[in-house]
């Protein structure tokens, strides 16, 4: 990959950034923050169906580590949002919108994880490390990533 101009590297430490610009960086992460735990539901709700073609609560509330009325609270949302239909007696299924944020959600999680595999992190702490990660990069940083990953298993024959 080609280097970065001398220019290019961050403002050095204890040296502050223009407010406008620090501002953004921060209005990034509260949108990241928010949208986080819509993307693993919706990212969840997918793999579950593609697996066993529908999801109950119970299981979504297992396999993320919470209470069922968590669970609860999140589907009211996802629902409201339009991002999945909750039909009585059975599961939970994605709208058109949902499967869109779905893949959206599973491509960047893909893209990070590839990432970290190729700097030669362990499989286990990519998968967890991409979990968090993937929220919070923006699509120039995605691309790169994905730049990366594609030369460096070109490199090894890949």
């Amino acid at each position: 990959m080609n280097r970065p101009e001398k220019d290019a590297f961050p403002i050095p430490a204890g040296q502050l950034v223009d407010a406008r610009e620090h501002a953004q960086g921060f209005m990034q992460v509260r949108q990241a923050h928010r949208s986080e735990l819509m993307d693993d539901y919706i990212e969840l709700i997918a793999d579950l169906i593609q697996e066993r073609g529908e999801v109950r609560q119970v299981e979504l509330a297992a396999r993320l580590g919470v209470a069922q009325p968590t669970v609860a609270k999140m589907i009211k949302k996802l629902s409201a949002a339009g991002l999945i239909r909750q039909l009585p007696y059975r599961g939970v299924f994605l709208t058109a919108e949902g499967e869109i944020m779905a893949a959206k959600s599973r491509k960047r999680h893909q893209i990070v994880e590839s990432f970290l595999l190729a700097l030669g992190i362990s499989a286990e702490t990519a998968r967890r490390d991409a979990e968090g990660l993937e929220h919070y990069v923006s699509e120039e940083t995605l691309d790169v990533f994905q730049r990366f990953t594609e030369q460096a298993q070109r490199g090894n024959g890949r």
